[in-house]
C-alpha cells in the first residue's frame, strides 16, 4: 500500500501484489465507472490480482475521484487520469507495463496506449464503454440525475446525508461522484457546502461530461487514436447497455494489432481458456 502525491495536492493510493515477479509489471485500471478503484475487482468475474499475481507483479490504484485517492472539488478530466497512472510508474521506477482495463478502465487503458505508447507493452480489456447505435449518451448521464434532482428538491445536506449512509456512488446515485470524501472528511464536506447548491449541480453535470463526452465513442480517444495505437489489445467485449458488444468489435475492427475473444468468454465453460489467453497474451507481449 503505497501513496503518491501530485502537483496538484491529489493523492494517489496504490498497491502492488506478487511484487518482484515480473521484470514489466500489470498496472490495473478497475471497473466501477466514477468508482474505478481497486476494490471493485473484487466484483469481477476475472479478478487479475488473484489471478495473475502468482506470475506478475500487479498493481493496482485507485483513480483520483476513488477509493482511497483524495482529490478536491474538481471537474474529471482524462488527461489527468493518464498523467495520475504515469506518476504510479514513475514512483515505482517502472518504465514500461502492461495494462488491464475494466468498464472505464478500458477507456484509461486505450488513451494511456495512445499518449504515451513507450509506457505500455501490451492492453487486455475487458467490457469496454462506449457509445454506438445501442446506447446514448443519457444511457451514462441518467446515473447523475439523482443526485441532481435530490440536491435540488433537498439541498446539499440531503446530498451530503446521502454520501455518509453509502459513500458508493455506483450503488448509491443520490451521493454524488465526491461521496467517498464527503463520507470519510468532515472538513471535505464542509467544503462541498461552501459551494451551495447551483455550484454543486454545475460541478456534477461539469464531471459527467468529462467522463462521458458525448463525442468520442471510447470516450478517452477517437477513433483516429485506436487506429493508431500498435500496441497488441486483447479484448472482451461486454454486453450490455454500458458495455455494448459493438464497441469490443470496433476496437478490435480498427486497431492494428487488436485480438477479440467470445462474448462468453467469461462463462463457467470457457473461463479457465480465457485466464490461460489472458496470461499467455502477458507473456508474449512481455
Amino acid at each position: 500500500m503505497a501513496e503518491v502525491m501530485r502537483p496538484d495536492g491529489t493523492i494517489i493510493h496504490y498497491e502492488v501484489y506478487g511484487e518482484g515477479n515480473s521484470e514489466i509489471p500489470l498496472l490495473l485500471f478497475a471497473p466501477g465507472g466514477v468508482n474505478s478503484q481497486i476494490e471493485f475487482w473484487q466484483r469481477s468475474i476475472i479478478n487479475p490480482i488473484d489471478a495473475f499475481s502468482d506470475e506478475f507483479t500487479v498493481i493496482g490504484m485507485d483513480q483520483r475521484h476513488c477509493g482511497q485517492s483524495k482529490t478536491g472539488l474538481m471537474a474529471f478530466d482524462y488527461d489527468e487520469a493518464m498523467k495520475d497512472q504515469i506518476a504510479v510508474l514513475n514512483d515505482l521506477g517502472v518504465p514500461r507495463a502492461h495494462v488491464m482495463g475494466g468498464c472505464i478502465g478500458c477507456a484509461y487503458a486505450l488513451r494511456l496506449a495512445d499518449q504515451a505508447p513507450a509506457r505500455v507493452a501490451g492492453v487486455v480489456m475487458q467490457d469496454p464503454v462506449g457509445l454506438d447505435e445501442t446506447n446514448s449518451p443519457e444511457t451514462f448521464y441518467d446515473m447523475f440525475n439523482p443526485t441532481i434532482r435530490l440536491c435540488r428538491a433537498e439541498g446539499l445536506e440531503a446530498v451530503i446525508e446521502a454520501a455518509q449512509r453509502d459513500p458508493i456512488f455506483m450503488q448509491n446515485n443520490e451521493a454524488g461522484p465526491f461521496a467517498q470524501r464527503i463520507h470519510d472528511e468532515p472538513l471535505f464536506a464542509d467544503a462541498v457546502r461552501s459551494i451551495r447548491r447551483e455550484g454543486y449541480i454545475a460541478l456534477v453535470v461539469e464531471f459527467r461530461d468529462g467522463m462521458w463526452p458525448q463525442l468520442e465513442p471510447y470516450f478517452a480517444v477517437n477513433e483516429v487514436a485506436v487506429q493508431r495505437t500498435y500496441s497488441p489489445m486483447l479484448v472482451i467485449p461486454g454486453a450490455d447497455p454500458f458495455h455494448p458488444t459493438g464497441i469490443g468489435h470496433r476496437i478490435c475492427n480498427e486497431a492494428p494489432n487488436a485480438r477479440c475473444l467470445d462474448v462468453d468468454a467469461r462463462s463457467a465453460e470457457k473461463l479457465p481458456a480465457t485466464l490461460d489467453a489472458i496470461r499467455q497474451f502477458l507473456r508474449d507481449c512481455s
